[in-house]
């Protein structure tokens, strides 16, 4: 549908009344610019809710998903954004610990 290349967190939350042209310039402000095909993701401060910002080149899309039980499982360091990749972006939308795949989750030593 949308292509994405590159996957944005914020870890600050973000009000979730807030419109697409609110939520632009909060990607504006925090992460300097929207890129094209790039997506942008806020959390309330429950994290039972999530915003995706994504610019496809022409316009901004904005989309918004509701767990009904339990919370987005949201980095809590000190950073203010965070790179994904599209598996981590996977997990994290079904409330999986995104955080253990990739590099994060290579056993090392025994």
């Amino acid at each position: 549908m949308i292509r994405v290349d590159a996957v944005w967190l914020a870890v600050q939350p973000l009000d979730m009344r807030l419109g697409t042209e609110a939520a632009l310039a909060r990607v504006v402000g925090i992460f300097g610019a929207a890129h094209p095909h790039h997506a942008y993701l806020f959390a309330n401060r429950r994290a039972n809710r999530m915003k995706v910002l994504v610019h496809d080149g022409i316009g901004v899309w904005l989309a918004a998903r509701r767990l009904n039980a339990g919370k987005f499982v949201w980095p809590l360091d000190d950073a203010s954004t965070q790179s994904l990749t599209r598996v981590q972006l996977d997990a994290l939308v079904l409330g999986l610990p995104w955080q253990r795949l990739g590099e994060a989750g290579v056993i090392r030593t025994i």
